[in-house]
């Protein structure tokens, strides 16, 4: 899809998803050339007024699922090790579990959806360790071993078998051998990405999973294959109407490694068609694998901050983060829909980096060393230039805007933030500066 709702981090199923991307930034919006100190575009450097905002304690031991983590279990010196220190502090915050949070509100929302239509049916797991295996993360999803998704690039790896997981569908087999046969998963996923108002390292997911047994189908006159796209077919239609409302769908054929057949949904919300989730029947192969050789199931993910932020009208993916009270103070337990009343007025502040790059330049690791760097202070990274000389030199010229979502940034920090980013990018990427 190109239309603007096309956009969010993708589930295991979404359209934009890791699984279907041959070049992740063949299309990407993200870009730095370092203008040798434009400067910063009405910045003051008034002190802003205060406001209250209760920033998360760094714990050097989190808890998760009944499992003690402690920092060195994730950022580690080893040399398959790629996990920076801002992405642990995101390890344990949970958004999703607060039930005054947009995340929250909108997964009880979609709980409150499966305990009116299938009450008793589904089990719900929202903490479970998002460190998990490379088996599971992958091998018993059926992704290839060349796949891109597997790459450094675009996975946070712990060790070369551990991963901080991609997907809540890392989780899948291992409850289908455990023998849950109905569940939705929730909970926070990673993976290295661009840097703009739609994409962040850590997001949120659901899965949900569904499996008959013959009797199920057989009475129908149906095979199970498409007793089970009908049965997926009704409930997702159900469920974006619980979401929407009265809201025009349509049903995408498409391609997923683990589904046949496979689809997404898609809504007309805001006179605009909106990507909603992929889903499709379980490949056989999964099934048989965990133990369900008679069986037929199906499967859906989607995006919690891409429908959040529909639903919410929040317009920056770095908000969901906030703990700025002008921000968490708008949302109330089971309101869904509450529309968000945006409070920063600031401007952003432009500034260009040009560079040779070598052969094993990616705009991931870039992003890595310019998000460790800024934090949520940048705003996007956008390659705006790039063109290769007589010699065969390739030059990238990107962007990088900078703008707090909550106070005006002043030319002095700009300028030392951007110095840094310089001195990092031309050590850590060994490009040459321009």
């Amino acid at each position: 899809m190109t239309m603007a709702f096309s956009f969010a981090q993708s589930t295991l199923f979404s359209k934009p998803s890791l699984f279907l991307r041959t070049n992740r930034f063949s299309s990407f919006a993200f870009s730095v050339s370092i203008s040798r100190f434009s400067t910063s575009t009405a910045v003051s450097s008034d002190k802003p007024h205060r406001y209250k905002s209760r920033q998360p304690v760094a714990a050097s031991v989190l808890e998760l699922g009944g499992f003690k983590i402690s920092k060195k279990d994730v950022v580690r010196d080893d040399p398959t090790n790629n996990v920076p220190d801002t992405i642990f502090s995101k390890i344990g915050l949970q958004l999703h579990r607060r039930d005054q949070h947009p995340l929250g509100i909108l997964k009880n929302a979609i709980y409150n959806y499966f305990d009116i239509n299938y009450p008793n049916t589904f089990d719900k797991f929202d903490d479970l360790c998002p460190i998990v295996s490379v088996k599971a993360n992958f091998d018993d999803l059926l992704v290839p071993e060349d796949h891109v998704s597997r790459s450094y690039n675009d996975t946070y790896y712990v060790d070369s078998q551990t991963v901080l997981r991609c997907h809540t569908s890392a989780h899948q087999a291992e409850l289908l051998r455990k023998g849950y046969t109905h569940f939705l998963v929730t909970g926070d996923v990673y993976r290295r990405d661009s840097i703009d108002s739609t994409h962040y390292p850590v997001f949120h997911q659901m899965e949900g999973f569904r499996v008959f047994n013959p009797d199920e189908w057989e009475s129908s006159g149906m095979d199970g294959t498409s007793y089970a796209a009908e049965d997926l077919k009704k409930c997702l239609e159900g469920l974006a109407r619980h979401l929407f409302g009265a809201v025009e769908m349509r049903w995408v054929d498409t391609y997923f490694p683990f589904t046949d057949p496979s689809f997404e949904l898609e809504i007309y919300f805001q006179e605009k068609w909106l990507e909603v989730l992929g889903c499709g029947v379980t490949q056989q192969e999964i099934l048989k694998r965990n133990g369900k050789t008679n069986n037929v199931a199906w499967a859906f993910g989607l995006g919690l901050e891409r429908l959040a932020m529909v639903l919410f009208d929040i317009p920056d993916i770095r908000l969901f983060w906030s703990t700025d009270e002008r921000f968490t103070s708008q949302f109330l337990q089971g309101k869904l829909g509450v529309k968000f009343k945006p409070f920063s007025k600031y401007p952003p502040c432009y500034k260009d980096m040009s560079f040779w790059i070598n052969d094993s330049f990616t705009e991931n690791n870039l992003c890595e060393v310019v998000r460790g760097i800024a934090g949520d202070l940048v705003e996007e990274v956008q390659l705006i230039d790039n063109f290769t000389n007589k010699k065969g030199m390739t030059s990238h010229c990107y962007r990088i805007a900078y703008r707090s979502m909550e106070r005006s940034l002043t030319d002095e920090e700009i300028n030392d933030l951007q110095w840094k980013v310089r001195e990092q990018v031309q050590n850590k990427l060994n490009v040459v500066l321009r």
